[in-house]
């Protein structure tokens, strides 16, 4: 983990500096995942590193209560992966796919706490169980997907007492970031299903309206 210690805003741009144990190794144009979100490095130091954002990644982002929380805000911090170092957890790749937030939370026994996440429509039909979510940054496995729009993830004691995590509470908002090839698969099923859709004779205004759309016709096609 990491701290905020200054905020300043020029314009569009908003500035982090950040303290962190690994500042002196960084060097100026590297990348690091901060809470999330993939920033670029700079500036830095022997104790700090300074990272820039564009209004569209405050927008994207729960940055904005980071902002009004200025110094001493607490944040995940994580460097880029290098080329043969070995992979624990999944890719993830800094890009952040919206805001979710955290609906409750309750003591799963030996030091573990299940975490129920709210996320809307489009983030949800990227989630499957078992499968594997970013949460400020953080890999995790998803335990259940929940019937009311949301999912739950397990916290283990090593990652509530080394990251941000442990901190959470019902209600607070989290970056989300859903698992790249679950991404591309929907992306490429999603086409071939317009497509194999548009060939039956399906209009393009009845698929925005999921009208003429049945399992039986699916069923036909072959799905």
């Amino acid at each position: 983990m990491g701290r905020v210690v200054k905020v300043t805003t020029v314009g569009a741009i908003v500035s982090l500096q950040i303290e962190a144990p690994f500042s002196r190794e960084l060097r100026k144009g590297q990348s690091v995942c901060v809470s999330g979100a993939c920033l670029t490095v700079v500036s830095q130091n022997d104790t700090c590193f300074s990272v820039e954002m564009m209004s569209e990644t405050v927008k994207r982002t729960r940055f904005s209560s980071l902002i009004e929380r200025g110094a001493g805000t607490a944040v995940n911090l994580e460097r880029a992966l290098r080329a043969g170092d070995r992979l624990d957890g999944h890719f993830v790749l800094g890009h952040v796919d919206g805001v979710v937030s955290a609906r409750s939370l309750r003591d799963g026994g030996a030091g573990l706490y299940v975490v129920e996440v709210e996320a809307p429509t489009e983030i949800m039909c990227q989630i499957v169980g078992k499968g594997s979510v970013a949460l400020d940054g953080v890999s995790l496995t998803v335990i259940d997907l929940l019937g009311s729009g949301g999912f739950s993830v397990g916290l283990i004691p090593a990652t509530l007492s080394g990251s941000t995590l442990g901190k959470l509470r019902a209600g607070d908002k989290l970056n989300i970031e859903t698992d790249i090839i679950g991404k591309y698969v929907l992306e490429k099923f999603s086409d071939v299903l317009r497509n194999s859709l548009s060939d039956a004779g399906v209009a393009r205004a009845d698929l925005k309206n999921k009208k003429s759309i049945s399992f039986e016709k699916l069923i036909g096609m072959g799905w």
